[in-house]
């Protein structure tokens, strides 16, 4: 059991580090607006990658469903969180690489330019604004790119290592082991009521087991 409890806290953890690190500022814009003139606004993680967001919470259920899931469940949630961690680095990876594309800043800080007009606390821009420079913050991109890596290293790891199932018994084996019980106490209490009725419960033939005797009558 130790083997599933590793792989699942390291899924989990690494989903809600992402999602903390989805919302730190990775971008930080400059623009020109010919009406209010420059500025600069702020992009999160969650905000550039949306996927991030999505895979965080799968890697959390997945991290918590792994601790009551059997075996086999286990090994395909291992699996389906490793493959979304390592889709989810994709993003920050290419960011650092390659730097924020002027074009999709725009769209994103344009996105919501109608709905931010009465909210001065919106970080869109005016449509017609131009982006005029991008600096990227690496420290959210990597960041989440390591607590990618935590979540693929835990996926795997549950995947390939699930642990044990715990003990459970057929039922067939419950009422083998029940039969076996009662015929051992037919042998000890044979002139018990209660011994007799639980072998009748059970298809047993009380008067074939052991040296039977009729219960006594009470007075």
């Amino acid at each position: 059991m130790k083997r599933n409890r590793t792989g699942a806290l390291l899924t989990a953890i690494a989903g809600a580090a992402m999602w903390a690190f989805s919302r730190m500022s990775w971008i930080s814009a400059e623009y020109n607006d010919d009406l209010s003139g420059t500025g600069q606004a702020f992009i999160t993680g969650a905000e550039w990658s949306t996927e991030i967001t999505a895979v965080a919470v799968l890697l959390i259920a997945g991290g918590v469903a792994a601790f009551a899931l059997r075996k086999v469940g286990r090994r395909v949630v291992g699996a389906i969180c490793a493959l979304a961690a390592a889709g989810a680095a994709v993003p920050a990876g290419l960011l650092l690489a390659r730097g924020a594309d002027h074009e999709r800043i725009q769209a994103i800080l344009t996105a919501g330019a109608e709905e931010a007009a009465t909210d001065t606390s919106s970080s869109t821009i005016a449509n017609w604004a131009e982006i005029t420079g991008a600096d990227v913050a690496a420290l959210g991109p990597v960041l989440t790119l390591l607590g990618c890596v935590l979540g693929l290293v835990g996926g795997v790891y549950l995947a390939l290592k699930p642990g044990d199932d715990a003990p459970r018994q057929h039922k067939y084996e419950k009422e083998a082991v029940r039969k076996e019980t009662i015929r051992s106490d037919l042998k000890e209490e044979p002139d018990s009521g209660r011994v007799m009725w639980d072998a009748l419960d059970a298809d047993i033939d009380p008067t074939a087991e052991g040296d039977f005797q009729s219960p006594r009558p009470t007075s």
